[in-house]
């Protein structure tokens, strides 16, 4: 059995910390030779994902650094693991029937269902870059018109593209619920919003959203899902390697329309080197803690701090089930795990169970 390891907190120097919090608009030039994405995935950050671990709430911390490998013991191995997760779809059911407060955590494969493309793993790229070379203030200090091409072609295609039948299943599985008197609250990963097209309500999106956006002068934050963004953006953004950077002026680019403000637009999602919102992470533990059974539903597990959520909640006893395409390294740490297309097998999880009454 594994004991509560002593902790060992990474917390930057200062002026790490302030390097990390300085945001695109403060004006600071930043070369080629910036290479933040790299540094910070040595401290667990990944795309869209991560702040530094002292933004995650303490009891997260310290329930679930006995599963992660921590900064400063490299080969500590999770410890949380149990039998082999069971595919018994029957029993799943059976538990499903008598939850009260579910959790579902959603990642980048149940978009992937619906034609999104995930930017991770081979042929992973936009033109000649990886999604973690854009994604960062670094990139769009340095480039604001190639990360605002970058973040066009990704907004026009999650414009078009539809929520499947995953996305469905657990939207209909919460209207359904709620008449019951039960709480489905979905938190998610993902910045395209379709789990908010599909009908969900109850929603944290911890990465933020790509049709919010963000003034890098008055910070004002606003809804915007305008195609195009901006005139100068019309037709730009094409993926293929080689084409080149518009190189669009940056008075040309998104601007603020807040009275007397004007400032340079960025798109509203945690990028590399960023922290989350504090009062969504408190909000993600607050229902990880009420939480009687969670789904996994397309992430990998591997990216932080939101593979650190369902192992805590296995960890104090509470059924865990994984729905995903392949395994993930935190699999034998859940009680189920189901293999395959989330569109296909949610809707069989979620439909309503025999037992069920609307109260």
């Amino acid at each position: 059995m594994c004991g509560a390891p002593r902790l060992s907190v990474f917390r930057p120097s200062a002026r790490a910390a302030a390097a990390r919090e300085t945001r695109e608009g403060a004006g600071s030039e930043v070369g080629k030779e910036a290479r933040g994405a790299a540094y910070l995935k040595n401290y667990y950050y990944k795309e869209n994902l991560m702040g530094p671990f002292q933004t995650v709430p303490s009891r997260l911390i310290s329930q679930l650094y006995c599963g992660l490998k921590s900064p400063a013991a490299k080969g500590t191995k999770i410890c949380l693991t149990m039998a082999r997760p069971s595919s018994n779809m029957a029993n799943f059911r059976e538990v499903f029937a008598k939850a009260k407060h579910i959790v579902v955590i959603s990642g980048a494969g149940i978009s992937a269902e619906s034609g999104l493309p995930t930017f991770r793993g081979a042929g992973g790229y936009w033109r000649k870059w990886k999604a973690q070379d854009l994604a960062t203030p670094q990139a769009f200090a340095y480039n604001p018109s190639r990360v605002w091409e970058f973040y066009h072609y990704r907004r026009e295609m999650m414009q078009r593209v539809e929520p499947n039948p995953g996305h469905l299943a657990i939207a209909e599985c919460e209207a359904r619920l709620h008449k019951q008197g039960r709480r489905v609250m979905v938190i998610t990963q993902n910045i395209d919003e379709l789990h908010r097209k599909a009908g969900t309500k109850n929603i944290l999106e911890i990465h933020g959203s790509i049709f919010k956006t963000r003034c890098t002068s008055c910070g004002v934050v606003a809804e915007n899902h305008k195609s195009p963004i901006c005139p100068a953006l019309s037709g730009k953004g094409a993926p293929d390697p080689e084409t080149q950077d518009a190189t669009i002026p940056v008075e040309k680019l998104p601007r603020c329309e807040e009275a007397a403000c004007g400032g340079l637009l960025r798109p509203h999602v945690v990028w590399f080197g960023e922290n989350l919102d504090p009062s969504i992470l408190e909000e993600v533990d607050r229902e990880l803690a009420l939480c009687d059974l969670c789904l996994v539903v397309g992430t990998s597990s591997v990216v932080y701090p939101a593979a650190m959520f369902a192992p805590q909640v296995s960890a104090r006893g509470v059924p865990v089930a994984e729905f995903n395409m392949e395994i993930t390294p935190a699999t034998n740490t859940f009680r189920f795990h189901f293999q395959g297309p989330c569109g296909k097998i949610l809707p069989e999880a979620l439909a309503p169970h025999e037992t069920e009454t609307v109260s």
